[in-house]
């Protein structure tokens, strides 16, 4: 089984595509992590990503395509996986559809996760960070016991720039500008899949595994 995660900064998309390759089995594609884990490595590839992200840019095409190509050639992807913030262009897409259906294999489904922009705005602009262990708080979902300190380590809790309302407004615009064409492609192949978002994690969880019917019963 192939399925495509999709959702805009703040959805919860990483947390469904997790939860979903752990009941089914299926290994966990994240394309952030593969950037992180290349940057790492320090490979001719990492040091290319390396390169985009340091100036804030977006990994170009052809070098994010190849990174889900070498990762899709690993055993634990053999019986399927699941995508994570891939494929995010009509050519990123089109280029998947190549290299599954190169194994004998489609993507199965497109799953959207559907979030208000409200909600994604509430989500995003509340998130505040510990200066001096890490630890994440959001003023609504998880405030700190008092107010800007970490009750961890009491640190000071900051505001990271892009956390801010503006510019969280901005990447939205930014996403939907350029996921949408996507969700258009797979709608118009019969495998897009719309799910309700703004509702609690497991009830969404529990209406992704029941859209995928006998699949799931098969791949069990």
């Amino acid at each position: 089984m192939f399925l495509v995660f999709l959702g805009a900064p703040g959805a919860g998309k990483g947390t469904q595509a997790a939860i979903a390759s752990r009941k089914l089995g299926l290994a966990h594609v994240a394309s952030g992590d593969l950037f992180r884990q290349a940057v790492d490595k320090g490979t001719r590839l990492g040091k290319s990503v390396k390169a985009y992200m340091d100036k804030g840019a977006l990994v170009p095409d052809e070098v994010t395509i190849q990174l889900i190509s070498e990762r899709l050639n690993e055993p634990d992807c053999r019986s399927g996986c699941v995508f994570d913030g891939f494929p995010r262009t009509t050519e990123q897409a089109r280029a998947l559809d190549r290299m599954v259906t190169s194994r004998g294999e489609a993507i199965d489904k497109a799953i959207y996760i559907e979030v208000t922009e409200k909600e994604l705005l509430k989500r995003l602009s509340g998130r505040w960070i510990c200066r001096k262990c890490q630890a994440p708080y959001h003023e609504v979902a998880s405030p700190p016991k008092a107010r800007n300190i970490c009750d961890k380590c009491d640190g000071e809790l900051y505001q990271r720039s892009d956390d801010t309302e503006e510019t969280v407004r901005e990447r939205l615009k930014v996403y939907f500008a350029q996921t949408t064409p996507v969700l258009d492609y797979y709608q118009a192949e019969g495998k897009l899949f719309a799910v309700d978002g703004n509702l609690g994690m497991e009830e969404v969880s529990d209406n992704i595994i029941d859209a995928l019917g006998p699949k799931l019963v098969k791949t069990k």
